[in-house]
């Protein structure tokens, strides 16, 4: 057996493979003989049946297994051995003329070469990494939140602007049919003001559902609707009043502190709305590491240029499924893939030139953290050092949650290789701000 390769261009080779006879002649005869033993042909007892017969039924189709066999032994072992990077897998090159019986055979595939290409991230252009602060506002509404969830409810029997009112809302022409709760200051209008202050437990009303709320997504959170429904209401809707509640306030001492934080941790409102503030900041980290993941993604491609062996992935992407596509859908195909396949080689450049793979150690102690994390969050104490073990070996023998956390730590992996190398601007902004500026283009 004889192997060549001859580069047409930069991005494209064809690999040569040429197989004598006695390449695969005895293993050919082995099968042969063994399709012998157990042939059930009419007239013939088992196992006894010519081997002529045998070999003219079935010798083609057996050599052309055993050939087939050979070949990808021998493709995938040359590109290791000679480590060629390739794009896709090796399509072979179709001879109709092929005789099977011939001493020597010949066979040819192409090869789409992958690109050789260098990584600048000291650029003058800058991706912004936005790092989000928590406003006044937001520590504010979330301080407000502590101090009803560690107030007192107390129930009354009428219904005051400040009073939270428990109510089903009912409308079948408008396919309203929930229970939520709410306050008079979210009803807009005077009218529809008055008619809930008027009312107690108990007590039904109707009220014209069209502006009944002063905001678009009240009325989605409160009826149990979609955007687009809640602004194409039609018709009144029945507002059946459950209970009326008034929330006291829990007051800001040492005693509410200790409560929501580690005891003595905090004391005082300053000290809180700062540890309000950083949880804030901490649970907003996430879009923001996202959105740089993205936009670092974005930029690379955008930065580093190369090209690609594009007719030989048009051709691939056409022959490579289950079913042949079209020439116009391949191209179509590679079209929506092309920026995913350059993301792929920049990443994985990126991953071997800095020795980022992720090694088991490193994931066990990731899924370590994931575990303890989840656990604490249901309030479990954490397991000892032998049922640890079993849970994250259990957890990576499966396949499928294996791959999921190999794939979030490589992730966290190039997001802090990027944090520390990448061509980055710090941006500090809000949330409201961060909305409107990150996703304006979206």
């Amino acid at each position: 057996m004889l192997i060549s390769r001859k580069d047409t261009d930069s991005l494209n080779s064809i690999i040569t493979i040429n197989l004598d006879r006695k390449d695969f002649a005895s293993k050919v005869e082995e099968v042969l003989k063994n399709y012998r033993k157990t042939a059930n042909v009419p007239g013939f007892r088992k196992g006894y049946v010519p081997m002529g017969m045998i070999k003219k039924q079935y010798e083609n189709s057996i050599t052309a297994d055993e050939v087939n066999k050979i070949l990808q032994e021998s493709l995938d072992k040359y590109l290791k051995d000679e480590k060629i990077a390739i794009l896709g897998n090796p399509m072979p090159i179709m001879d109709n003329n092929l005789d099977w019986k011939s001493e020597s055979l010949d066979f040819n595939f192409e090869l789409g070469l992958s690109p050789k290409f260098e990584i600048d991230l000291k650029t003058r252009k800058k991706v912004t990494h936005y790092k989000i602060i928590a406003d006044d506002k937001m520590i504010n509404d979330q301080l407000n939140n502590i101090l009803k969830q560690y107030g007192k409810i107390i129930s009354k029997q009428e219904v005051k602007k400040d009073y939270e009112i428990t109510a089903s809302f009912d409308s079948k022409e408008n396919g309203i049919e929930t229970t939520s709760t709410f306050t008079v200051n979210d009803i807009e209008g005077k009218k529809n003001k008055d008619l809930i202050l008027a009312s107690k437990p108990g007590g039904s009303i109707s009220i014209e559902g069209k502006g009944m709320f002063n905001e678009t997504n009240k009325a989605q959170r409160i009826l149990g609707i979609s955007n687009e429904a809640a602004s194409n209401i039609i018709g009144n809707i029945s507002v059946e009043i459950k209970e009326v509640n008034e929330r006291i306030l829990a007051d800001l001492n040492q005693e509410l502190f200790d409560k929501v934080y580690e005891p003595g941790t905090v004391k005082s409102e300053k000290e809180l709305k700062l540890k309000i503030a950083e949880g804030i900041e901490k649970q907003l980290e996430q879009q923001s590491e996202q959105k740089l993941l993205n936009d670092v993604t974005e930029f690379l491609i955008k930065n580093t240029k190369f090209k690609l062996p594009e007719k030989f992935l048009v051709k691939w992407m056409q022959n490579s499924g289950k079913e042949t596509l079209s020439p116009e859908k391949a191209e179509k195909e590679y079209a929506k893939s092309e920026k995913g396949i350059r993301y792929q080689l920049i990443e994985g450049k990126i991953i071997v030139d800095n020795d980022l793979q992720v090694k088991i150690e490193e994931l066990k102690d990731f899924a370590k953290e994931m575990i303890l994390k989840q656990m604490a969050q249901y309030g479990q104490p954490a397991p000892g050092d032998e049922e640890m073990e079993g849970t994250i070996n259990r957890i990576l023998s499966n396949q499928e949650e294996g791959k999921r956390l190999q794939e979030q730590l490589m992730s966290k992996k190039l997001l802090d290789f990027y944090k520390e190398h990448g061509p980055l601007k710090v941006k500090k902004i809000n949330f409201e701000s961060f909305v409107k500026e990150a996703y304006a283009k979206a």
